[in-house]
């Protein structure tokens, strides 16, 4: 059984960082497409980041420069690591890896 859980979202203020988790079991972060979609009631949602399997990256525009995609096979977990963060960053941040989605880990950029 397939699953993944995000950790590491939270209240932080505009400027500041994190560093979002998720933890795969039951599928391996080697050989898999993986990436980060953000959402937002009322809002289309958003490719955040996106590593193939093979280890290219590719980056939303909003948020390019600003973030980046990577992986810990032993751990056997992605990251996504946020700088610069903007109110408009506010959003519900969920993993994708090999098919298989995360519930999400919510995300607030506020003052």
């Amino acid at each position: 059984q397939v699953r993944l859980v995000e950790y590491g979202g939270g209240l932080v203020q505009p400027g500041g960082s994190l560093k979002l988790s998720c933890v795969a079991s039951g599928i391996s972060v080697d050989n898999s497409h993986m990436a980060w979609r953000r959402t937002v009631p009322g809002k289309e949602n958003e490719l955040v980041a996106f590593m193939s399997a093979s280890g290219s990256k590719t980056y939303g525009d909003p948020v390019k420069g600003r973030v980046r995609i990577s992986k810990d096979s032993a751990q056997n977990t992605m990251y996504l690591e946020m700088d610069k963060l903007k109110p408009e960053d506010t959003a519900s941040y969920i993993c994708f890896i090999g098919g298989f989605w995360g519930q999400g880990t919510q995300v607030t950029v506020s003052s």
